[in-house]
């Protein structure tokens, strides 16, 4: 067994191959000089007591390179995740190792090397980022180390390190950077414009006596003929109003741009709106619908409701089928009876894909504000704005500029029917719905 391990471990580098080489072209010479062949003789003996040297050094000190890898819990979707390895050598003399991660396939990198010298007894840790393009599960393999001595002739291998699965969730890292600019009262520089409240909603808290300065059209008069002085209904403010975000997964969301999924941008869109509408002490929930709905976290305003939606959110997945929103009306209509706020992110190419949808869309606004979130195709606006060196470049532009226009006729064929709507570029969409989220807030239109 030991054999077999030594066998597999033991690696002759190239400089041996070199050398060993160079000897040989010696002994070429040998068969015409003499001199050549005695002297390769004694070279080839140094190389061999060399290279026993290097490999008995090399095993002489069990585990002489210790490796810890340091990951996340979790795998933050579409952001930059930092990993370390720290590195030990314990050998009596300056290590030269390479190191190959195993990182998960989803990578799809092969050659994930890093080369350093550790001097003795010295401790380093390299660092590394990873930005993961799809949620799921992520399996980290085993650390490889290759060390040699300062000979360089051979190399022991070292497999370090454990296996490891890591969950890839929808994008958290960068929820402090929206919950950040949500609540900074300089709103100008995110883009939100403070809109003067156009009404209100209030909740009844108690009757009170009347003192000045009391609004007289809040007077209890059968509490007054009662007490037989003023009394008067105290409100306060209605802010728990239900918000559900509700994700379309059907084929219309898997377009990517920038390596992400539309289905993705909404994913960790869903995510950072939901934290900051509870930070704002609404009541959040989210669906998910295809053929059917799924993914149901009723609206809540709990403490564990960050991390419902969150584990509903990371096994979202899509069966590429033709979205039905009638079954997300009948749904909706029987299950949320309170009048709330639906984000709904789908994507409409063209007129007739609305019109297909209008009659539903129009049935859920008769019972909630409904808010359609929708994407700008960015590769039909590069289209559009590159130069023309012929007449099919001039035609490929012609036809993006058909299709925005026709987007932006989405919009106001929305508008004309009480529908919101946001129509962003996807690597806006987070920031431009908590946007149209706080706008809609401040007016009091839910």
């Amino acid at each position: 067994m030991q054999l077999k391990h030594f066998y597999n471990t033991l690696f002759l580098n190239n400089r041996f191959f070199y050398f060993l080489g160079g000897i040989a072209l010696l002994f070429v010479f040998g068969f015409f000089i003499p001199i050549f062949f005695e002297i390769s003789k004694v070279l080839l003996f140094i190389l061999v007591v060399l290279a026993l040297i290097d490999i008995f050094i090399l095993y002489k000190t069990k585990n002489a390179i210790t490796v810890n890898r340091y990951l996340p819990e979790r795998l933050s979707n579409g952001d930059i995740n930092k990993i370390s390895i720290q590195l030990k050598n314990l050998y009596n003399f300056n290590a030269h190792v390479s190191i190959i991660e195993e990182i998960p396939y989803q990578f799809q990198k092969r050659d994930f090397i890093f080369n350093l010298i550790l001097s003795n007894k010295e401790e380093k840790t390299i660092h590394y980022d990873l930005t993961p393009t799809e949620r799921g599960v992520y399996l980290f393999g085993n650390i490889n180390i290759y060390a040699s001595s300062p000979l360089q002739l051979a190399t022991k291998k070292y497999v370090l390190g454990n296996e490891k699965e890591v969950k890839c969730y929808p994008s958290f890292l960068k929820l402090r950077d929206f919950d950040f600019r949500a609540f900074n009262n300089d709103a100008v520089s995110y883009g939100t414009k403070k809109v003067r409240r156009i009404g209100h909603s209030l909740e009844f808290e108690q009757i009170k006596e009347y003192v000045s300065g009391d609004d007289i059209r809040s007077l209890n008069w059968k509490a007054t003929a009662k007490r037989n002085q003023l009394m008067i209904n105290q409100y306060v403010e209605e802010k728990s109003q239900p918000v559900y975000s509700i994700i379309d997964k059907g084929r219309a969301m898997q377009m990517h741009f920038n390596n992400l999924s539309l289905l993705d941008y909404a994913v960790n869109a869903t995510l950072a709106i939901s934290n900051v509408i509870l930070r704002k002490q609404d009541k959040a929930g989210m669906l998910t619908f295809s053929t059917k709905l799924e993914d149901w976290v009723v609206a809540e305003k709990r403490n564990s409701q960050m991390s419902l939606i969150s584990e509903a959110l990371h096994n979202i997945k899509t069966n590429f089928s033709e979205s039905d929103f009638s079954t997300l009306y009948a749904v909706v209509k029987r299950k949320i009876t309170h009048r709330s706020l639906l984000i709904l992110y789908t994507n409409f190419e063209t007129m007739d894909g609305l019109n297909r949808q209008l009659p539903y869309l129009r049935a859920l606004a008769k019972n909630h504000l409904v808010l359609i979130v929708f994407f700008e195709n960015t590769e039909l606006e590069a289209l559009t704005t590159s130069k023309k060196e012929d007449v099919l470049g001039v035609y490929d532009s012609i036809i993006a500029e058909k299709f925005m226009y026709e987007k932006k006729s989405i919009v106001k064929e929305l508008k004309k029917y009480g529908i919101q709507s946001v129509l962003t570029k996807p690597e806006n969409l987070t920031g431009d719905t908590i946007n149209k989220y706080l706008e809609l807030k401040s007016r009091g239109l839910f």
